[in-house]
């Protein structure tokens, strides 16, 4: 199973009048993370690896000082030993964990476009040159303090998956990433910054639930003079036949009736529907623009020819995936 790690709720973080020094620190984390190359691709190396002891490597070193010194108040030859030994392996402790981050290669795959609200889960693959196994190594949102945690296996690749959430709509460059390991005795945390150049479009939330779509014009050049209302009974609509999909099925009137009702494809495609910003009935623009979201993923479930009119863009009318995808950036970017 992939691991994944995601960003925790703003309400945990911490907030300055708890520690005074915070916004000086957030200030400086902000000026180092701005001094780091954007980029999809990083291979580790002496340049991007920092070393820092833990709290266990700080209580270790205590105690290998009181050692010492009792080794010198009573001349302990064994004590000296002890003390050095301890010392060594630390040292050497520190090395192997440098080596485990240094040489690995990171690669990162986009995520794809997602409605807010949702998880934007993006994945990176390690790249072990080495013959050796690289193991305890974890990657995380900077800041999120949940981890995913994988081995690398010699000359092999292993994939984590990362999730954040975004807190609004439009186009967003994906958070600091860092990478850790503190194998193998725990007394040394070696690490890592990336800055990756990806980013993620949030098209807004669709409303929930979804108003009934306006009134669709009948399309220039069709049989049908007059207007004809998608949501109408029965205009529209005739009896189910067997190999209608199911998305063309009206589930209302067979929940109410329980008599199977199909919507007209070859009817509904002649209707031209526009989607209008000022007609949605909404006062405020991030609630007219979630109206509009689930309009263009409803007209497109029903096989519409729709159109989209925002205050400042125009989209003309058509369907299938590659115009509903249109729409919901031209949503999202609105």
């Amino acid at each position: 199973m992939t691991p994944t790690a995601t960003l925790p709720a703003a309400n945990n973080l911490l907030h300055p009048w708890r520690h005074p020094l915070a916004s000086v620190r957030a200030r400086v984390a902000r000026w180092w993370q701005s001094r780091l190359p954007l980029a999809d691709s990083i291979t580790l190396t002496q340049r991007n690896v920092y070393i820092m002891p833990t709290r266990a490597g700080l209580m270790l070193g205590v105690t290998l000082l009181v050692l010492l010194i009792a080794a010198i108040n009573y001349q302990l030859n064994l004590g000296y030993l002890l003390t050095f030994l301890l010392a060594g392996s630390a040292l050497v402790g520190m090395h192997v964990g440098h080596g485990t981050l240094r040489g690995l290669t990171l690669n990162l795959t986009a995520p794809e476009a997602i409605h807010l609200g949702s998880k934007a889960v993006f994945s990176i693959h390690l790249h072990n040159a080495r013959k050796r196994t690289r193991y305890g190594i974890g990657l995380a949102v900077l800041g999120a303090g949940q981890w995913a945690w994988t081995d690398v296996a010699g000359q092999a690749s292993a994939t984590v998956q990362l999730a954040f959430r975004p807190e609004r709509r439009g186009r967003h460059r994906l958070p600091t990433l860092t990478a850790e390991t503190r194998f193998p005795l725990g007394t040394f945390r070696v690490w890592t910054l990336w800055r990756p150049a990806a980013q993620v479009l949030v098209y807004p939330a669709p409303e929930v639930p979804a108003a009934p779509l306006p009134e669709g014009q009948a399309h220039e050049g069709s049989a049908h003079a007059s207007a004809i209302s998608v949501q109408g009974e029965p205009d529209g609509l005739r009896a189910y036949r067997r190999g209608d999909a199911l998305k063309t099925i009206v589930w209302k009137k067979a929940a109410k009736t329980g008599e199977l009702v199909s919507r007209d494809r070859q009817t509904l495609q002649q209707q031209t529907l526009w989607l209008d910003q000022q007609h949605t009935g909404l006062a405020q623009p991030e609630a007219q623009l979630s109206r509009l979201c689930a309009w263009v993923l409803q007209a497109e479930q029903l096989g519409l020819i729709y159109g989209l009119h925002l205050k400042n863009h125009d989209i003309a009318p058509g369907s299938g995936p590659a115009h509903q995808q249109r729409c919901l950036q031209a949503l999202a970017l609105a």
